[in-house]
């Protein structure tokens, strides 16, 4: 009986799939034949095999490693979920419990939410489920699709746009944005006209490694950009002791000016829309229960953390 696709049953042969998946993930041959107790010959045939069944290469060379092609990262993507349930199903305990339960989550979190969430989150592990460990790894809306869909996270925090329907989603907080600056050395006010705010040097947040931020991508305006970094982490120290400008998500006010209360913030002079953090988890995840657990603690977590922020003060 032939598949959908065309592939005789015959000709495909299921255990390739976990050498696949293991080559992805260490990125060569021989790092997939330690982790699967094989040779790099047995590793190297498997590979020829599964591109004979499926009809075209699932690997390609990238300098001295190897990578997936687009057919191989679709298969990736379609199989490890299945394969993991399969091998959840055998492994799961039939009971879960967060006191006792030992498992290992991997957590995607974007700019400073490692520090908006993770000491919150670990003093309610700490609590309730002194076992359970989390791997952060920081992720943002480009590729985070890509790591839930083949489970190189099980879950994660972020903003995002379109996502593969192997992704839910869940609204968690909103927030818009505000400027962030120094008044011993800027004089914004609470509410700037948009020719004040212009007039000032900035330090933008730029995922592309660019001079393009926020208001240069949504509001069409250029500003006098001093410095582009990649997270909105080092944003409260560039700004402090200086006359650049920087626009953050209000979110992110609080923890700022614990740190550096001298600061100020002042509203963005354009009007906009609060934009979404989401929390994100592979569907075949849906009824796992220590991701469900997670997922919970981290709406639990963020409603605390939304409920009282600190108030922003301004000139």
């Amino acid at each position: 009986m032939a598949t959908m696709s065309g592939i005789h049953t015959r000709h495909l042969d299921l255990n390739l799939l976990p050498v696949l998946i293991a080559v992805a993930d260490t990125g060569s041959v021989t790092a997939a034949a330690a982790r699967l107790y094989l040779t790099q010959s047995a590793v190297s045939a498997a590979l020829s095999r599964l591109r004979a069944a499926v009809g075209e290469a699932v690997v390609t060379r990238h300098g001295r490693g190897i990578v997936l092609t687009e057919r191989g990262a679709r298969l990736v993507a379609e199989a490890r979920p299945h394969l993991d349930a399969v091998v959840s199903a055998v492994v799961r305990p039939t009971r879960f419990d967060p006191a006792t339960a030992d498992n290992k989550l991997r957590l995607g979190l974007s700019d400073i939410f490692d520090e908006w969430l993770l000491p919150p989150l670990l003093r309610l592990f700490e609590r309730e489920a002194p076992r359970l460990r989390l791997v952060c790894t920081p992720t943002q809306f480009r590729t985070v699709g890509e790591a839930l869909s083949t489970r190189r996270l099980d879950v994660a925090l972020t903003v995002a746009d379109d996502l593969p329907a192997s992704v839910a989603r869940r609204s968690l907080v909103r927030s818009n944005f505000v400027c962030l600056f120094d008044p011993r050395f800027v004089r914004l006010g609470t509410r700037p006209t948009e020719s004040a705010y212009l007039a000032q040097d900035h330090v933008i947040v730029s995922y592309n490694g660019d001079l393009k931020g926020v208001v240069e991508e949504t509001f069409g305006r250029q500003r006098r950009i001093r410095c582009s970094v990649g997270s909105f982490s080092s944003v409260g120290a560039i700004v402090d002791g200086s006359s650049i400008v920087g626009t953050i998500p209000s979110l992110f006010v609080a923890q700022i000016l614990e740190l550096r209360p001298h600061l100020r913030v002042a509203k963005l002079p354009f009007p906009h829309e609060p934009g979404n953090v989401e929390l994100l988890w592979p569907t075949a995840l849906d009824a796992d229960p220590a991701c469900r657990f997670l997922r919970e603690a981290i709406v639990r977590v963020a409603g605390t953390r939304e409920g009282r922020p600190r108030k922003a003060r301004n000139d």
